[in-house]
């Protein structure tokens, strides 16, 4: 079957190269047809899956149709697909960095092509290709995504892209670049009227501060969500009043109750990896009740111990 097809797909671009041929008779080349002839050798290459063959006759065919662009029939998303494609071989290679570059290359010309919304799901698609294996370029390309939607005015598509850029930040322990990132989010949030998501944002830059052992912002995030509708006295900035407080007063006790509450545990699972690993400062993994219990004896120091497991572990 794989012999067949890479037959058929050389026959394809035996054709491909007698439309290219000129004579006395026929003084251009025929680009179109050569181009039609190479997309249908690279799904025979693809099929047979012999990548590297597939992704060079992707690329001929982009290159023809580009060529074909002084015809009134060019279409110029044609030649940018073949070109995504090509970055799909590279991918089925396990080839990703020459797999996004093409992507990348391909959402440069839908860009030009003034086709900015098909660049920026290219480029999440891109993300999600490389997320696996580099989540610096996966956090690039979703910014660039969001970006592109922003530049639209499509808020709800950006927001989405920036949501998944700043958990990456987090996994990266790139904390400062989260919490700028979470605040653009929260912005805008803020702009298409979506208060609960701002909540659940105030929550997220509070844990990111708190890790940055910046409490002054971490407080500052929670004053600037009062003027939220909804949000003073909500679950959110309860909850959020509450660990600050314990936090402020070492109160080791308080802030894990707080931290391991479903509020927090059922959060996304990297800001519910920083609220179950957050630590008060000088606690040292022990409660502030702890510090209250009689000293020696035979009930003192097991319980004390039995404490400190609670906070083994965790990010900080």
């Amino acid at each position: 079957m794989a012999a067949q097809k890479i037959n058929e797909a050389h026959e394809h671009i035996a054709k491909a190269e007698k439309c290219l041929k000129t004579s006395l008779t026929k003084w251009k080349p025929d680009f179109d047809s050569a181009a039609s002839e190479y997309a249908k050798a690279a799904v025979c290459f693809k099929n047979a899956k012999q990548y590297d063959q597939a992704k060079d006759a992707y690329l001929k065919e982009a290159e023809y149709h580009t060529e074909n662009k002084t015809y009134p029939h060019y279409n110029p998303s044609t030649a940018v697909q073949a070109i995504e494609q090509a970055g799909m071989m590279m991918k089925e290679q396990k080839k990703m960095p020459e797999a996004i570059q093409y992507i990348e290359k391909a959402c440069m010309m839908y860009m030009e092509n003034g086709t900015p919304d098909t660049a920026a799901m290219a480029l999440d698609r891109a993300g999600k290709l490389i997320e696996p294996i580099n989540l610096e370029k996966a956090v690039d390309l979703y910014q660039k995504a969001a970006g592109v939607f922003e530049n639209e005015d499509r808020l709800r598509q950006a927001v989405e892209l920036l949501g998944k850029a700043s958990r990456l930040l987090v996994r990266l322990k790139r904390l400062d670049e989260a919490a700028v990132a979470l605040q653009k989010e929260k912005n805008m949030y803020k702009e298409i009227e979506n208060f609960p998501m701002c909540f659940k944002k105030t929550t997220a830059q509070v844990l990111i501060h708190l890790h940055r052992g910046d409490y002054v912002a971490a407080d500052k995030c929670v004053r600037e969500a009062y003027s939220l509708p909804g949000y003073s006295g909500s679950e959110d900035c309860v909850a959020m009043e509450t660990l600050l407080q314990g936090y402020d007063e070492q109160d080791e006790d308080q802030v894990y109750r707080v931290c391991n509450s479903p509020l927090l545990k059922y959060m996304d699972n990297d800001y519910a990896k920083l609220s179950i690993s957050l630590r008060v400062p000088g606690g040292g993994g022990k409660k502030k009740k702890a510090a209250a219990a009689p000293q020696g004896g035979a009930s003192g120091a097991p319980a004390a111990a039995e404490e400190e497991d609670d906070y083994e572990g965790g990010l900080c």
